[in-house]
């Protein structure tokens, strides 16, 4: 049964493959792709926007390095966290002493079962980008209504058809077509058929 890590490991091949030829767009895509792990990982360990962003260089050009070595596209993201965690900590215990290594401290001894917390983020990252993957293969228009469905505060249907040249009647029925292809999207359907977490390596 396919887990939700390997729903797009096909995409996430092609994407290494690529990088590996040094094409600039896939290693964007795969930064963009996985960019919201090491942002979650970095939040567990209570970085702030800076040392997130230092974190985040060193998580990539490790990533440009051991590109090659990573055998399975269904492992990168396991990688991917583990490596973020490693830097966070280096981060704290290297940079302010000991009231930064104490913090790393709390961080590890809050942590019951860091590999289950790790596994939930590698899932909702994948989860996020197989519906950024799926939202950008519909029509702008649609795309558009998405985006502002979701909007927070919730915006009326009346502000929704004012902003899209659209009759609010149409909006109901446009937007659970929306739905059915992002359902259907062969990213996203996988997720769908097995809630299962990704396996170890």
């Amino acid at each position: 049964m396919a887990t939700a890590a390997q729903g797009g490991s096909h995409l996430v091949a092609d994407l290494v493959a690529r990088a590996l030829q040094g094409d600039d767009r896939a290693w964007g895509a795969l930064v963009a792709r996985y960019a919201p792990l090491v942002t979650s990982v970095c939040r567990r360990h209570r970085l702030d926007e800076a040392d997130t962003l230092d974190v985040a260089q060193g998580v990539w050009l490790s990533l440009l390095e051991h590109l090659g070595s990573i055998r399975e596209p269904a492992a990168l993201p396991g990688w991917i966290a583990t490596t973020t965690r490693r830097e966070c900590l280096h981060l704290l215990t290297g940079k302010g002493g000991r009231q930064r290594a104490e913090l790393v401290g709390e961080v590890d001894g809050a942590t019951i079962d860091l590999t289950e917390q790790l596994d939930d983020m590698i899932v909702q990252a994948e989860r996020h980008a197989a519906l950024l993957e799926a939202l950008a293969d519909l029509p702008p228009q649609h795309q558009q209504l998405v985006v502002l469905l979701i909007h927070d505060p919730p915006l009326a249907y009346a502000e929704i058809g004012r902003q899209l040249d659209m009759p609010i009647g149409s909006i109901g029925p446009t937007r659970q077509r929306c739905l059915e292809k992002i359902r259907n999207h062969p990213a996203v359907a996988p997720l769908l058929e097995s809630p299962a977490r990704p396996a170890h390596r």
